[in-house]
């Protein structure tokens, strides 16, 4: 078989639905369009957006894009040039690891080009072929890639249920016995916040087992940092777990608004080893200038602008109650990360005419979850309150869904044509 021939015929768990309903642009990669924030444009629609990660509302904050300018301006986006072992290394480069370092309560960091890159590298660069893995079963795909390519060395891993300790403990029963035999240590992996239920993770009560099991904490801290616990430093600030954090990973695409990311440590050894291990940062182009200092910002209104994460709080407790008030299951979050089950006897027909429906005709944008991601038969819409968001939006938000859950309900749905758009 020609290779681009098996590659037409099929795109994939994702890209085959959208291949079926050839829905490009509409349900997969949609353009939102005009200045970043609540209000955006559709297909030519505005809409109510509750589909982005911008946490603090920093995305289009008018000194934030200002400090972005300046920089810009000063650097252009080329400085520094090569990789930074080679020839790409700065000064404010390792000021600003210094900054994320306290920020987050450990004694050193290494400022990362991407998120998801980053956490993959760090994996594959802290385990190889004699340690073990134990990770939880509902880890972000970064994870899951990080610990395939363990894999691909022969190394060993295990899935423990979804903030299970009692299925943790079992897991790491069985992986120290391994790691032993081979002369290995264990890797425990988790999340701060995780991005499709809003739970947080058990952080604590996997730090204990520190108590009766060698192993190291690794915690991908993406939808926690600058959003939790008192100063904003994330999760393990929150659950009172940071210290026991062997390393803490934050990404910048979130509460910052930006690209980019860290890892730090308490250990100071670790961070210079993964500068010179990391695969994904020694051959890559460094951070260009004006997102290490357009992010320095960012860090410094964090920290001295306390308001952002009240505001964004106020948004996520108005939506969450009202969401609970009116019936809604909204699973166990605990975060701002919110989620809203609802159940399909129609299936994948069904669940298109639904998301018409709220998008043009309701004009409320949000992210959709279907099977493979929840089970079949349900849909998770996906709600990501911000800092930018107003109460007034959260109560016509609350309307819109209680009319599309009747509507659901009474099967409106099922229907061949079902409230074509305005205009149509």
């Amino acid at each position: 078989m020609d290779i681009f021939e098996k590659l037409r015929d099929n795109w994939g768990p994702i890209g085959t639905p959208a291949k079926m309903l050839n829905s490009h642009h509409y349900f997969s990669f949609p353009m939102l369009e005009g200045d970043l924030g609540p209000r955006m444009r559709f297909m030519g629609r505005e809409v109510l957006n509750w589909s982005l990660n911008n946490y603090l509302g920093l995305a289009n904050h008018p000194a934030v894009r200002q400090a972005d300018t300046d920089a810009t301006e000063k650097w252009g986006l080329a400085y520094p040039m090569g990789a930074r072992m080679m020839s790409g290394n700065s000064q404010m480069h390792e000021d600003f690891e210094k900054e994320l370092a306290e920020f987050v309560g450990k004694k050193d960091a290494f400022l990362l080009n991407y998120g998801y890159q980053g956490v993959v590298s760090i994996i594959e660069s802290v385990c190889d072929h004699r340690d073990v893995i134990v990770y939880d079963a509902e880890s972000h795909a970064c994870i899951i890639d990080g610990v395939r390519l363990h894999k691909a060395k022969m190394g060993q891993y295990y899935k423990f249920n979804h903030n299970d300790m009692e299925s943790l403990e079992k897991n790491l029963k069985r992986a120290s016995r391994h790691a032993t035999a081979k002369g290995g240590g264990v890797l425990v992996i988790s999340e701060g916040v995780f991005g499709m239920s809003g739970k947080v993770g058990n952080l604590k009560a996997i730090a204990d087992l520190k108590k009766k099991y060698k192993f190291r904490l690794f915690v991908d801290d993406a939808h926690g940092f600058g959003t939790m616990g008192p100063t904003g430093a994330g999760a393990g600030e929150a659950t009172g777990a940071q210290d026991d954090i062997d390393l803490y990973f934050a990404t910048f695409a979130k509460s910052m608004a930006a690209i980019g990311g860290f890892v730090a440590s308490n250990d100071p050894d670790i961070i210079m080893y993964l500068k010179y291990n990391m695969r994904s940062q020694t051959y890559a182009k460094a951070l260009p200038m004006p997102y290490v200092e357009g992010c320095r910002f960012r860090l410094q209104m964090i920290k001295e602008n306390p308001g952002l994460r009240e505001d964004l709080w106020r948004i996520v407790d108005a939506m969450q109650s009202g969401l609970r008030k009116r019936g809604f299951d909204i699973g166990e979050t605990e975060s701002q990360v919110t989620p809203i089950f609802l159940h399909s006897e129609g299936g994948i027909p069904e669940v298109t005419r639904m998301v018409r429906d709220l998008r043009e005709n309701m004009g409320v944008f949000c992210s959709i979850v279907v099977y493979p991601v929840v089970p079949k038969g349900q849909i998770m819409l996906r709600i990501i309150p911000t800092a930018a968001h107003t109460l007034e939006d959260v109560e016509y938000t609350l309307d819109a869904f209680t009319t599309l859950a009747e509507k659901l309900k009474n099967r409106v749905y099922q229907q061949d044509e079902v409230n074509e758009p305005a205009g149509a």
